[in-house]
């Protein structure tokens, strides 16, 4: 595989993105071009379903590299995200070679010879397990590849350290093995949904940018090219509604994604414009807690979708 080369400017990378369909605001395509450029983690922080996961993906396409996803979660330890020995296959060989040492000719010499060959060998390349912050980093890697750390606000706080040393360094010590070290550093791409804090010593070592819902123009562009087929006339009511509904007070406000989901589900179904009847049976795509979609079914939905309509006569 080749990489594509780099962006050679903010204007580069926005177009460079925009021709995968991801529509960048321009502060993150600057963010974007600077991480690149520097060879510095990106940290994407903010909504769930604003496009933090898929600024990786697109990266990983644009510039031909493969993508390697650690998807954090509660309990994630340095044996599930970076490496682990394989005990059962260290036991294995361990039993085969006292029981062939005890059949060969030798006894006790010829047993403590083999033993000491396979105690060397225990902790080599053939018995490691390579996780994704492992593998990311491994000198042998055709391709420096993209590495998406998902969810970050997901794992317990002490496993931020581990990711410490992998990115100052683009390196991992391994006791029993040495230090792994990337010859060409992997393109680091963090995300969290700041359902806690993440510590400013991963902060400190990332470039920042904070993923907004967008406004009702990008995300008009958003839905024209990732749903080209939906009549404008429709996808034009969706934006507006949709930003509307953002104004609410809810649990859980739509991301762009539901905004997408919400478009194509209603393409499905035929609609070629917004009706209230349509909108209350398919709040479910565009909200995900019932007691949302309790305070907007009915009366709010009708609200809602006359100030739609009346700003469309007006031009708004």
């Amino acid at each position: 595989m080749n990489t594509t080369t780099l962006p050679t400017s903010i204007d580069d990378t926005a177009a460079r993105l925009l021709a995968l369909d991801y529509v960048p605001e321009r502060a993150l395509a600057t963010t974007v071009y600077l991480a690149l450029k520097l060879q510095r983690p990106l940290f994407l922080e903010g909504e769930p379903g604003t496009g933090k996961t898929e600024i990786a993906k697109t990266l990983a396409t644009m510039l031909g590299r493969p993508l390697i996803r650690l998807q954090c979660h509660e309990g994630l330890d340095l044996a599930g995200a970076a490496y682990e020995w394989n005990y059962a296959r260290q036991m294995l060989e361990i039993r085969l070679t006292e029981s062939s040492a005890r059949a060969a000719a030798g006894g006790a010499e010829g047993d403590s010879g083999r033993q000491q060959a396979l105690a060397s060998e225990l902790f080599s390349d053939r018995f490691l397990i390579r996780r994704a912050l492992l593998q990311a980093i491994d000198p042998a890697q055709p391709v420096p590849p993209v590495l998406l750390i998902d969810e970050l606000d997901r794992a317990d706080e002490p496993f931020e350290a581990f990711l410490l040393e992998v990115l100052s360094d683009f390196q991992i010590t391994i006791p029993e093995y040495g230090t792994v070290k990337a010859v060409t550093p992997p393109i680091v791409v963090l995300t969290s949904n700041r359902t806690r804090e993440i510590h400013d010593a991963v902060k400190r070592r990332c470039l920042y940018h904070w993923v907004d819902f967008p406004d009702a123009a990008r995300e008009q562009a958003i839905v024209e090219r990732r749903a080209p087929e939906a009549p404008r006339k429709l996808s034009q009511e969706i934006v507006a509604f949709v930003q509307k509904l953002r104004t609410l007070e809810l649990y859980k406000l739509p991301g762009i994604a539901e905004t997408l989901d919400w478009t194509r589900a209603l393409m499905e179904l035929d609609a070629l414009v917004l009706d209230p009847e349509t909108v209350n049976h398919t709040l479910g795509v565009l909200l995900k807690y019932q007691d949302d979609i309790a305070k907007v079914k009915g009366s709010e939905v009708a609200r809602l979708l006359e100030q739609v309509k009346r700003d469309a006569q007006a031009g708004v």
